[in-house]
């Protein structure tokens, strides 16, 4: 009996009878629990195709160097030199991404069950002729209707996330100064985040970065990078940064007397 035949029975039966016993309601809910983890895409191989893309993502941002695109000026070398950070945010990214999965299928489930246990509670001993069965049949199902979307929705954001990291990782290994916020608030479609679009090509200096110990460089009229959410922390955020490099790369604001003597020299 696929899902939904069994939740058609289970509202005729409340229909028919309404609410009578908690172990009456209980034996349905066992039985919709189990009917509704077999209607699923399996975990299995949702989790596969998360796996899939993040190592897509990895081969496409380290191995083929698109993660250059960020990082301007920054030799292929260094990539190479912090691989091994990098593919251990990748396993760690895995795993968590696979658990958000998980957590995310249970609480499909239990919402279904929230949902059908509200409504059975409802119907009064000896049933009810006014139940619209197929309104109360989306309500209840509406959890796992839209939980492939969520679940593509997840991979999406974690992937943003997974990027995020990736590129911080590098950063800081490969002594960046700053990052030039980039949003995609042009791009059609996006829901952006109006503070996110103010911060686009704003550039926030890296604390304790090697030419701040030096004296080279100060903190601009934009703060710190870590005065604000990254690129990625926040639900659905794809913006970015810019990471620069070279003294020569910030603007005067963020350079010190010591800094404009070096770029000089």
């Amino acid at each position: 009996m696929t899902f939904y035949e069994l939740l058609t029975e289970a509202i005729r039966e409340f229909e028919t009878n309404g609410y009578q016993t908690p172990e009456q309601l209980a034996a349905w809910e066992s039985r919709i629990r189990s009917a509704a983890g077999g209607a699923m895409v399996s975990e299995d191989l949702v989790t596969r195709r998360m796996i899939d893309t993040f190592r897509a993502t990895f081969r496409k941002q380290i191995d083929n160097g698109g993660i250059l695109r960020t990082h301007p000026g920054i030799a292929r070398f260094t990539i190479d030199r912090v691989k091994p950070a990098l593919r251990a945010e990748l396993d760690r990214r895995i795993m968590a991404s696979a658990n958000l999965i998980k957590l995310n299928r249970q609480a499909a489930i239990e919402k279904t069950l929230q949902r059908f246990s509200g409504w059975a509670t409802s119907i009064p001993a000896g049933g009810s002729r006014a139940v619209d069965k197929q309104y109360v049949k989306a309500d209840v199902r509406k959890s796992l209707a839209q939980l492939p979307f969520v679940e593509r929705r997840v991979i999406i954001d974690q992937g943003h996330k997974f990027v995020s990291s990736l590129n911080n990782i590098l950063a800081v290994d490969g002594g960046a100064l700053a990052g030039k916020w980039h949003s995609h608030w042009r791009s059609p479609g996006y829901d952006y985040r109006q503070d996110h679009k103010d911060r686009d090509q704003r550039i926030y200096l890296i604390r304790g970065n090697w030419a701040q110990e030096k004296g080279l460089v100060k903190v601009g009229p934009d703060g710190y990078t870590d005065q604000i959410t990254a690129p990625g922390e926040e639900v659905y955020c794809s913006c970015s940064y810019v990471y620069l490099y070279n003294l020569r790369d910030l603007p005067d604001t963020m350079l010190t007397k010591s800094g404009r003597e070096a770029i000089k020299r």
